[in-house]
């Protein structure tokens, strides 16, 4: 279900989005690891079995992956970028849809930006910003 994040809301909802960005970005480096182990064994594998098995795991691992992904956006949060660990709360400022944005490593909700700029687009949010929903 959609909905709004006041900047409250979305600070509530901050601890719970972390846990499971982080759940998200450990499968993401697991995908990238098999990968790397697949690609490596292409020079070293002694049968085609081995090889297989290991694809079948960055299979498993890549389903995860969007698996952790859902879970993450059903919160209500976008997901901008894993690797640079960008997540976005649909908001509005007066009758506007913005974004509040978060990075990776921040512990509160401080920036927001419109819906067409990106992370260098964002503006701090004003200690008293009654603007935001």
């Amino acid at each position: 279900m959609f909905s709004y994040f006041t900047k409250n809301e979305a600070n509530q909802a901050l601890p719970d989005v972390i846990k499971k960005f982080e759940f998200t970005l450990a499968k993401k480096n697991e995908i990238s690891k098999l990968d790397q182990e697949l690609q490596m064994s292409l020079a070293t594998a002694n049968t085609f079995e081995e090889y297989v098995l290991l694809k079948q795991k960055l299979n498993s691992a890549i389903t995860k992956f969007y698996e952790a992904t859902e879970m993450l956006e059903n919160t209500g949060v976008v997901v901008k970028s894993i690797e640079q660990g960008l997540l976005d709360f649909p908001s509005k400022r007066f009758n506007e849809e913005v974004w509040l944005c978060w990075k990776y490593g921040e512990t509160e909700i401080k920036f927001w930006h419109e819906k067409d700029s990106g992370f260098m687009g964002r503006k701090p949010i004003e200690v008293s910003d009654e603007s935001l929903i």
